[in-house]
């Protein structure tokens, strides 16, 4: 399921009101997170988001980070496309983390225990390294607290 590139511009600091037309088919059929490609002047970026529900109207977030990344002014119209998100957790899982947690057993059961959310929080903690041997560090010890019991993002990536 795809949706056919549509025209937007950024609202407020991070928000995008997306067209019913658009949004009504994913949210009909229980997709609310998306794959989403957004593309402005030649550059192109593909992320994930959820599709948001407000009053009458269904907003995505658009980081500054990714406005950024796309050269995107405040006012500057850009296209986004949307695709039903098959990912298993709503974010592409970094390898690193994947091998560390197909490893580790116990780490693994902990993590699929968690919530949708939490998980996909936890992968965004180890995506913004981007060094892979940091990828790998911080893995361990994150699957190293969660088997502890830690559950206080603040605390999860803190060596023991």
């Amino acid at each position: 399921m795809e949706s056919r590139p549509f025209e937007v511009v950024v609202q407020g600091s991070h928000s995008i009101p997306i067209p019913m037309e658009i949004a009504i088919p994913f949210l009909d059929k229980g997709q609310r997170r998306v794959k989403v490609k957004a593309t402005f002047e030649g550059k192109s970026l593909e992320f994930f988001a959820a599709l948001q529900k407000r009053k009458e109207q269904v907003f995505i977030m658009f980081s500054k980070n990714h406005q950024k990344t796309l050269g995107i002014f405040p006012n500057d119209y850009f296209r986004l496309q949307f695709f039903e998100d098959n990912s298993k957790y709503g974010v592409d899982m970094p390898e690193e983390f994947e091998a560390v947690l197909s490893s580790d057993y116990e780490a693994s059961q902990v993590f699929e225990s968690l919530t949708a959310g939490k998980k996909r929080g936890i992968i965004y903690m180890i995506i913004r390294y981007k060094n892979p041997q940091t990828r790998i560090d911080k893995s361990l010890i994150l699957c190293e607290n969660l088997k502890r019991g830690v559950r206080d993002n603040k605390e999860l990536l803190k060596p023991l």
